[in-house]
């Protein structure tokens, strides 16, 4: 059995994926953990142990007063894609909760955005653990980065 098949959000994944709108129905599953990703109308386009990789588009309710994407939209979409490679990435006997957010905004987010955030499998350990995650605008120029530290702990035994 492969890791995807043990892991309950990839066993999700791609049994929806192989549905008529499947990435659609995913993403707005996986949307519901925690209702403000709904906001940016996410779609996630590929996820795997250690990988995320979402899109949302420039629209009129993520624009801020300078038409650009607003920071609050980028950030959901970071913390979206790194819940997301989180849970389809940590073993099964550990859990994680976020600890802290570093962000660099670095070029105006004036096109349809694409969200990404990886973790190397050995990184996952007891305490703090960093994901990176970026947004780059269409043209591929990245918008946004930031370190989400997780903090990870054991599961408690179930009795």
């Amino acid at each position: 059995m492969t890791t995807d098949n043990k892991n309950y959000l990839l066993r999700i994944y791609h049994k929806m994926r192989a549905l008529p709108f499947g990435a659609r129905l995913f993403s707005a599953f996986f949307a519901r953990k925690a209702p403000y990703f709904k906001t940016i109308k996410p779609l996630i386009t590929h996820l795997e142990p250690g990988r995320c990789e979402l899109v949302f588009k420039k629209r009129k309710a993520v624009q801020n007063h300078i038409g650009t994407v607003h920071a609050i939209a980028l950030c959901n979409g970071l913390e979206m894609a790194m819940g997301a490679v989180a849970e389809a990435s940590i073993p099964p006997h550990l859990r994680w909760i976020p600890k802290e957010m570093k962000v660099s905004y670095t070029a105006k987010a004036d096109s349809d955005i694409k969200v990404t955030a990886s973790i190397a499998p050995e990184a996952w350990q007891l305490g703090d653990v960093p994901i990176q995650v970026e947004a780059a605008r269409s043209d591929g120029t990245i918008v946004i980065c930031a370190e989400i530290t997780v903090y990870v702990s054991e599961k408690p035994q179930k009795r």
